[in-house]
């Protein structure tokens, strides 16, 4: 079935600012609340929210298998599970309906103050269930660096990272949409010169700037999917900030790893970018040496060129763009990190997430944490307004953005944005 909706001639009747990153081409997918305290899902076309609850119940989805109450739903979990065939019928549909020469909503007073919203008027909320989250480690640049700064400089990559896609079990009762701030964590953590370690706040949070993926009902426990179907089972992407307690997990990642410093918070962006709308910016990723076993290897172009970006803003401050990266610099791609999420029979089902780890470049401004962009904090960063910066403060706010872009086309995530408060002491 083609993907009509990608067109790069279509125009829209509604009216998309130069430069945004909702295009027509773009219908993303996502959820959020009206002023009348309604949820629906929706979608984005420049400024304007649109939903998809009133659509269906308007009839303009007329022709597409949809269960009945298919978008008037608090999330997108029904809809994904439907498949990729139904994705694309909805998406160029919803293209055929806001295209300038379609007048069938267009000059529908009535139906289009019933479906459309202005961005600013509604407030958005997470846009799946996530039953499971998953975080890999998957940049190699990030990982060298982690590893020279915390181990021997000269076997940064510990032995198993070129051969498989690291990873951990994260936790989905702490992930947020952006907008929703963040409480800097109480844990553990054993200060330089001492013994024992000591509980209080951590001093030493930090952002990781990541993407992740969105999956539908991918297997049956014990079945294990090819590289060559896995993006069959990808919905779309999301931007992830997996905000990161530094002190708290140099004390407690041995032997088990990422835990208490790594759960406390993660935030992302709130419209799902669908892989179709991604198809025209797929690129190659980083030559793969020693070549992979043979169930993770892949053929063609399985990497995506997203132009990523890191501002730091204090509070009541102007903000400072601390880096700029790539996600086609990720040495495993989705497909890899999906092959070998099933190679034990472990089941994925509809919502769960898939974060790709912190995504460095090889230059220091493109490095993707304070971690790095700092050196552990022996580098810090100049601010705007004169503050320098080792590690986030209280009232930072962190801003993650997200764009591809090619002549003819921007098809873009929006951004999460989340400010860090002071700890949540109850009295």
């Amino acid at each position: 079935m083609p993907i009509t909706a990608n067109d790069t001639s279509r125009k829209s009747w509604l009216e998309v600012p130069e430069n945004s990153d909702f295009p027509i081409q773009n219908i993303p997918f996502g959820v959020f609340l009206t002023k009348e305290n309604v949820v629906t899902v929706g979608t984005r076309i420049g400024d304007y929210a649109i939903d998809l609850g009133a659509l269906q119940q308007l009839n303009y989805f007329d022709g597409i298998e949809l269960t009945d109450d298919m978008f008037m739903q608090d999330t997108l979990n029904d809809f994904i599970s439907d498949g990729k065939k139904t994705w694309r019928l909805v998406r160029n549909r919803i293209a055929d309906i806001f295209d300038q020469n379609n007048p069938q909503l267009r000059d529908s007073t009535k139906h289009r103050d019933i479906v459309i919203f202005k961005i600013e008027d509604v407030e958005m909320q997470l846009p799946v269930l996530i039953g499971d989250y998953t975080d890999f480690y998957s940049s190699k640049e990030h990982a060298t660096n982690v590893g020279k700064m915390f181990r021997d400089p000269e076997n940064a990559l510990l032995p198993n990272w070129l051969h498989i896609p690291v990873g951990y079990h994260g936790r989905s009762s702490t992930i947020v949409p952006s907008g929703i701030p963040v409480h800097r964590p109480m844990g553990q953590t054993l200060p330089n010169g001492h013994d024992t370690p000591v509980f209080g706040a951590s001093r030493l949070v930090d952002f990781e700037l990541e993407t992740a993926f969105i999956t539908t009902d991918v297997n049956v426990m014990g079945e294990n999917i090819p590289t060559y179907e896995a993006e069959d089972y990808i919905f779309g992407m999301v931007l992830l900030n997996d905000w990161s307690a530094r002190d708290i997990q140099k004390w407690e990642y041995v032997p088990l790893g990422p835990f208490l410093a790594k759960n406390f918070a993660t935030s992302i962006s709130p419209w799902i970018v669908t892989m179709d709308a991604l198809e025209p910016f797929r690129t190659k990723g980083p030559k793969q040496d020693p070549a992979p076993l043979p169930y993770l290897q892949t053929k063609g172009k399985k990497a995506f060129d997203i132009h990523l970006e890191v501002s730091l803003k204090p509070e009541d401050q102007e903000e400072t763009v601390i880096s700029r990266s790539n996600f086609k610099y990720l040495y495993w791609s989705m497909s890899q990190q999906l092959a070998h999420h099933t190679s034990n029979g472990c089941r994925v089902n509809s919502g769960d997430m898939m974060g790709s780890g912190t995504i460095s470049g090889p230059t220091p401004d493109s490095f993707g944490s304070m971690l790095e962009l700092t050196w552990g904090g022996k580098n810090p960063l100049k601010m705007k307004d004169g503050s320098e910066r080792k590690f986030i403060e209280d009232n930072d706010t962190v801003i993650i953005r997200g764009f591809c872009e090619n002549a003819e086309v921007r098809i873009g995530f929006g951004e999460v944005s989340s400010q860090l408060l002071p700890p949540f002491i109850r009295q």
